[in-house]
């Protein structure tokens, strides 16, 4: 019986002195992660041009106020055009948020989006230049942003890809 309180005693403080060291080792890690950006919906206006929602994702653990970005959009395998903006928006840890710009396409480009919305197929594209981001506390960085992805059509909503 004094064996087994013994081994329990043991095992108590074990486990007490492995709570309290993490219990010091609790506080946030700060990460910068590059960010991420994406198209979120593609809504062509009446006068030819578009309205581009980009969604601007922040990958690191702490805010960021993401100062400039500047990406070539391809629509298919046709330039778009250039996204340019200076958003100054703060984007929590972890968090995303969506930015509105207009563009004018190239009419290589306006032919691919209007093929695919009275096709109703799927649009492939690529966003590709740069996103500058200040980190919580740190200097302005810039990150080079490279992705890929597939619009489709929003049911009920012509014009509109997401």
């Amino acid at each position: 019986m004094y064996h087994r309180f013994r081994t329990a005693l043991l095992v108590a403080l074990v486990a007490g002195s492995t709570l309290a060291l993490a219990a010091c080792n609790s506080g946030v890690v700060k990460r910068v992660s590059p960010p991420g950006a994406s198209v979120q919906q593609l809504t062509v206006r009446a006068d030819g041009g578009w309205d581009v929602a980009l969604r601007l994702q922040n990958f690191s653990s702490m805010p960021m106020v993401f100062n400039d970005l500047s990406l070539a959009l391809k629509v298919g395998d046709e330039d778009a055009g250039t996204l340019t903006a200076k958003p100054a928006v703060s984007i929590g840890g972890v968090s995303a948020e969506v930015v509105t710009l207009q563009l004018q396409p190239a009419s290589g480009a306006r032919l691919v989006v209007a093929d695919a919305l009275a096709g109703n197929r799927t649009l492939a594209y690529s966003l590709k230049g740069t996103v500058s981001a200040t980190p919580q506390e740190k200097k302005q960085r810039s990150f080079d942003v490279d992705s890929r992805s597939t619009l489709n059509q929003a049911p009920g909503l012509p014009g509109v890809l997401r």
